[in-house]
């Protein structure tokens, strides 16, 4: 049976997963709107970068998702000031077994998303990409790395999952069926709310951060204020977690930028609030100290609503 998918924001993380999941065989429809929209109906959507090029001809994308009545899994990839709304409008998409798996930055898309579509209905996911819109209906991706962690809330190893993840491996990127995605959830929040908030700062690609000894011990404080916290939240984390963090981060793509990085740069929103904001309100709600994240969300903050913010 071939599974019906629809990519709610079809940038760089939407588009990239979406079209390889189409390539194999998906049928996959993107929720987008304006110019991008335009693009994708008219000449396709188009993947490039060094993992090889897709063009996707013709590409199913419209702007009401209400067309598309419900479908086997929704891959939730919009922008974190725009969970509740989207999360409204995706109502009609939602049938009794359906999944959808927020691919958001931050860590509590899915706590936002269960009061609007239920608990059933809400995985958790883990999107691993470096990859943009770069002209209306293409996208550019920066290195090869390219991986989805999903799984059920409770941990549990679902048919739906195991469906999914059959056609991820068909697609040719690494996936992964977990059974701790909180877990998951959470390592990749330590590493994305410091090297997010440190990259925009600094209006630098991780290659010309991660070995300045000046700048070193900022990224790895902020790393372990997010990893304080989460313990103290109950999240259970590795004993190791700082280190593989660290470890992680050294095989970046030196050209690699975080997205909120590359969304200073161009003058738009920034996510700020969800990411270091989220740490420093986590750690005043918890008694624990996050004197980095509450520099970075500070020193972000005249910048949160763009250029003309």
């Amino acid at each position: 049976m071939i599974m019906r998918i629809a990519v709610v924001g079809a940038g760089g993380v939407g588009g990239g997963f979406g079209a390889a999941l189409a390539k194999a065989g998906g049928d996959v429809t993107f929720i987008a709107r304006g110019a991008h929209l335009a693009a994708m109906k008219s000449a396709g959507l188009k993947v490039g970068g060094p993992r090889g090029d897709i063009h996707l001809v013709p590409t199913q994308a419209t702007d009401n998702p209400a067309s598309l009545g419900t479908v086997d899994m929704v891959l939730f990839c919009v922008k974190l000031w725009d969970v509740e709304s989207a999360g409204e409008k995706i109502k009609p998409l939602v049938g009794a077994g359906t999944a959808v798996i927020p691919l958001q930055n931050g860590v509590d898309a899915h706590e936002r998303l269960i009061p609007i579509l239920g608990k059933n209905a809400v995985m958790g996911g883990v999107a691993q990409i470096s990859a943009s819109i770069v002209a209306p209906g293409v996208i550019a991706q920066v290195g090869t790395f390219m991986r989805m962690v999903f799984g059920e809330l409770d941990g549990r190893r679902s048919q739906r999952g195991e469906e999914f993840l059959a056609l991820c491996l068909k697609a040719g990127f690494e996936a992964t069926l977990s059974e701790q995605i909180l877990t998951d959830l959470w390592m990749k929040f330590i590493l994305l709310a410091g090297n997010a908030g440190m990259m925009a700062l600094s209006r630098q690609p991780i290659g010309a951060l991660r070995d300045d000894p000046d700048l070193r011990p900022i990224f790895v404080a902020a790393y372990q204020e997010t990893i304080d916290v989460g313990r103290a939240r109950g999240v259970a984390l590795p004993a190791d977690a700082l280190e593989r963090i660290v470890e992680l981060t050294r095989h970046f793509p030196p050209a690699m930028k975080a997205s909120m990085a590359l969304d200073l740069d161009r003058g738009n929103r920034l996510e700020v609030p969800w990411l270091s904001g989220k740490v420093a309100e986590l750690g005043r709600q918890l008694g624990i100290p996050t004197p980095t994240h509450n520099m970075v969300y500070a020193m972000l903050k005249p910048y949160v609503m763009g250029a003309a913010g």
